[in-house]
């Protein structure tokens, strides 16, 4: 079996809770694609992460974290930064993300940082998320997919928060075309799909990027499950009901559930299989909802298996 390269942000999240009644953040190692890795990793698969770490303790402590898990960090480079800091808050399970620090420390990957010959012997590239608004990122990640002999997988992980300036939102929907045209896999959210294109349903959104060019479109849909479009079909896959307790990682947990199984078996003869597939990774992100935390809450496929037996 080979691996993946993902390329993305990792940053530490700080979460809202609360301790003996006091309001209180708990640190947490996060980013959409350090989870995505991690997801990988703690499924079975080879994966290496690619992108800029801070010359801090914080992000001494995110490297460790990645060896710890499996997560090969060969990809990763230091800058001097400070490492940037994602504050979330609850009014459910969902996180609303307010990020901090500049310069960015996860933002300053630079295509001449890229190790080309990690990135060509990859069999999955990913690319996506909050770094590609930065255009240092944008460019790596560009070359990244040029290069790429691998099946390409593309998540934009929107955070609107980040889209205020002046034509931010289009230029990002510019990329989210330009990724998404030699796609073999899109993977988005409804929160994603209702930023970028307001008042298409998902169902639209699904069907507008595969007319772009990707092979396969998967939405999710928060506890209603999730879309899949392969082939002419357009199915909609139940998720397992499970009491949420922290939805924080589970849309990457999704993303990464499908990378582990494109690593075992390449990509699906048939439509069937995409849909089996995206099935196994809503059981991944049931799992992680009953968790705290994001990365720290992936599972095992003994750990899915067991507690969703087919």
């Amino acid at each position: 079996m080979g691996y993946a390269v993902v390329l993305g942000e990792a940053l530490v999240d700080l979460l809202d809770t609360d301790v003996d009644g006091q309001p209180v953040y708990r640190p947490a190692i996060g980013g959409g694609p350090l989870n995505v890795a991690v997801a990988v990793a703690r499924l079975g698969g080879g994966v290496q992460f690619v992108g800029s770490l801070g010359d801090d303790a914080l992000a001494d402590r995110i490297r460790a974290f990645l060896v710890s898990a499996g997560v090969g960090v060969a990809g990763t480079v230091t800058v001097p930064a400070p490492t940037a800091l994602a504050v979330a808050t609850f009014a459910g399970p969902e996180p609303d993300f307010r990020f901090y620090g500049e310069p960015r420390s996860y933002a300053l990957l630079t295509a001449d940082d890229l190790d080309v010959a990690l990135v060509e012997g990859a069999d999955v590239l990913y690319c996506g998320s909050i770094v590609l608004l930065h255009p240092p990122v944008l460019a790596a990640a560009r070359r990244a997919w040029r290069m790429a002999g691998a099946l390409r997988v593309f998540d934009p992980n929107v955070r609107p928060r980040l889209l205020g300036a002046p034509g931010a939102l289009s230029a990002l929907r510019e990329v989210v075309a330009e990724f998404a045209a030699s796609a073999h896999l899109v993977k988005l959210s409804t929160a994603d799909a209702e930023v970028l294109y307001p008042g298409e349903p998902v169902d639209g959104v699904a069907a507008y990027l595969r007319e772009l060019g990707a092979a396969t479109v998967v939405v999710t849909l928060g506890e209603d499950g999730a879309l899949v479009t392969a082939g002419s079909d357009l199915v909609r896959i139940p998720a397992p009901k499970v009491r949420a307790l922290d939805a924080t990682g589970a849309g990457d947990s999704v993303m990464g559930a499908l990378i582990a199984d494109l690593l075992v078996d390449g990509e699906p003869e048939d439509p069937v299989g995409w849909q089996q597939r995206v099935a196994f990774g809503l059981r991944v992100a049931a799992l992680v909802c009953e968790s705290p935390g994001g990365a720290i809450s992936m599972p095992t496929r003994p750990a899915v298996a067991a507690r969703f037996p087919t």
